[in-house]
């Protein structure tokens, strides 16, 4: 999740193939600055990703709108936790997610899902799993999440899945509050972004994992780790939880590691503090 202050303004590639050379402009007597409105708005149409799911023979469509922000843009490690959903559906006996999601509850799987984004992970895992899903972010990031919800409401309704939309701000009481219900699982890919914004989410984990419920309450969460000053939450959140790696992908693209997966619970040697 990024605050509305922190999402800068990331023009897709498209938008700059599509900008006109200013000699070219001005010898055809055109206006640059419409050209390049329009070549923006054409951008963010074609920005529309499609996901095939391999385990429910569906797709999933999610659109992307670059020049709003970071929060609109899809990340690395929203699609491996998409992966590691689709082959728990496939490959149940062999998934790092199968200690996690092989309860028999006798009703639909509820998840809650933390800085939502676009919404990939939140739609994917209702499709996948036939769970009632609950994403969130901040109110600007709203629309476009809502958006995307009904692109894909026939593949959620097909598969027995459904998705509710909500705000919440990382730490915000009253956000926490309203949300707040029985929840099975949590979930976030690339959460953990920028420092400031540590301590807001630790609260929140520490909300709806340590709330007094007699379940173990569990955090999954994907993460591209980008700086060294990233240990800094990890080592505030093992104060509260058992943090396991139970996946790591592989790098690529230049990378030196891959998208890592963790799983956070309430510490099994402390008794769960009132929130």
């Amino acid at each position: 999740m990024i605050s509305e202050e922190d999402d800068i303004e990331v023009n897709g590639p498209l938008a700059e193939q599509l900008q006109v050379q200013d000699g070219e402009a001005q010898a055809a007597d055109i206006d640059v600055a419409h050209i390049n409105i329009h070549s923006v708005a054409v951008a963010e149409q074609l920005r529309q990703q499609d996901y095939h799911i391999a385990s429910i023979d569906s797709k999933v469509v999610i659109r992307q709108l670059p020049s709003q922000g970071l929060s609109f843009q899809l990340w690395p490690a929203a699609t491996t936790l998409v992966t590691l959903l689709d082959g728990h559906r496939s490959h149940p006996a062999t998934s790092p997610l199968s200690a996690l999601l092989s309860a028999q509850l006798g009703r639909p799987l509820r998840i809650l899902e933390l800085g939502s984004g676009t919404g990939l992970v939140g739609i994917a895992a209702s499709a996948i799993l036939g769970a009632h899903v609950t994403v969130t972010d901040l109110p600007h990031v709203l629309p476009n999440l809502r958006f995307n919800v009904e692109v894909n409401s026939s593949v959620l309704a097909l598969h027995g899945g459904s998705v509710d939309v909500a705000a919440l701000s990382w730490g915000d009481i009253e956000d926490m509050k309203v949300i707040r219900g029985e929840c099975d699982l949590v979930l976030g890919s690339d959460v953990v972004y920028h420092d400031h914004l540590y301590d807001p989410l630790l609260q929140t984990l520490r909300f709806f994992l340590l709330g007094g419920e007699k379940r173990r309450m569990v955090f999954v969460m994907a993460h591209m780790r980008r700086w060294k000053k990233e240990s800094t939450f990890f080592k505030r959140a093992k104060k509260h939880f058992d943090v396991d790696l139970i996946h790591a992908d592989a790098p690529s693209n230049g990378a030196r590691v891959g998208v890592q997966v963790y799983r956070f619970a309430a510490k099994r040697n402390k008794s769960a503090p009132s929130s």
